[in-house]
């Protein structure tokens, strides 16, 4: 009696089990695509046999990217109440922006990255109920072509002898293209080395000498950056140091001229002291009343005693 006792609750379990598992749904949205440093809202939601009259804890997780399919996000509230949500969050980068006692389990993800690009899954459980309900989001980040860095690089090839090279690191998605230009604006095609160092980031270098110009170009369907080494302000620092060097010595010459010419005038316009002494002179002796017959010292011992 017992046994048909238990094997009768263990088919009655069964078909409840069965319809009420029946009538779970969950909704997502499978693929969100969203621009690097933007807001990304994960829609979630779900409807159970006992939406209305359900009294227990409605639990909410969310798995994946950062953590590869650990738990970073839950959160707990009892369906009858109005207690606020109890969450346990990684950081202030996640929020719950539904309410789960109206089915809404939707995950919003502050300024993403491209370290949050990944798969994600959305699973919902009612406290007691060993059936649950989960599903995925892919989440997509995509980013412009970037360049991280552009420098110059020393390998050594042996003791005495080392290479230098000239390396770009680059950052996009989708994984941009990397050319590199001569300062002729050629492509360079000759020992060049290139590497994916990660899902999001390109390496690249060329053989490098000194005085040589030369640029990184990256680009995707995105957009498309450039950057040339070594940089234009060093190229032009000389040229500008030169020319200021050149208008300082101009200003000189032009200062040295006037103050010559000014000096010139003055002593064109105003006389030696003496000089004009002696102009006088003559024009006085000339005019007085001299000695008969003339003699010049006897003229000019006149010319004293009338003074």
């Amino acid at each position: 009696m017992w046994q048909q006792t238990q094997c009768f609750l263990l088919i009655v379990s069964v078909i409840i089990t069965g319809s009420l598992s029946a009538s779970w749904n969950m909704v997502v949205s499978p693929e969100v695509t969203v621009s690097r440093g933007e807001d990304a809202v994960l829609s979630c939601s779900f409807t159970h046999p006992q939406q209305q009259s359900y009294s227990g804890t409605i639990a909410v997780k969310w798995e994946g990217s950062p953590s590869n399919s650990i738990l970073f996000f839950s959160c707990s509230v009892r369906n009858e109440s109005m207690e606020v949500l109890s969450c346990s969050v990684l950081g202030l980068k996640y929020f719950l922006v539904g309410n789960p006692r109206q089915g809404n389990l939707s995950l919003l993800i502050r300024e993403v990255q491209l370290s949050d690009d990944g798969e994600y899954t959305c699973k919902v459980q009612l406290d007691g109920w060993r059936d649950y309900r989960e599903k995925k989001i892919q989440l997509h980040v995509t980013a412009e072509p970037q360049i991280l860095s552009l420098s110059v690089v020393e390998t050594p090839r042996d003791p005495n002898n080392t290479t230098r090279r000239l390396q770009c690191e680059v950052e996009g998605n989708p994984l941009p293209k990397l050319i590199w230009l001569s300062a002729s604006r050629k492509p360079i095609v000759n020992q060049v080395q290139l590497s994916q160092t990660s899902l999001y980031r390109l390496t690249s270098s060329v053989p490098y000498s000194e005085e040589e110009v030369l640029t990184c170009w990256v680009g995707s369907e995105l957009g498309e950056a450039e950057r040339t080494y070594p940089p234009s302000n060093t190229v032009k620092t000389p040229l500008i140091v030169q020319g200021l060097i050149t208008v300082l010595l101009l200003l000189l010459i032009s200062a040295g001229v006037i103050v010559y010419c000014c000096r010139n005038r003055r002593a064109g316009a105003n006389p030696d002291p003496v000089y004009e002494n002696v102009g006088t002179m003559n024009d006085r002796l000339q005019r007085s009343s001299s000695p008969a017959g003339g003699d010049v010292e006897l003229q000019v011992a006149h010319y004293l005693r009338s003074v």
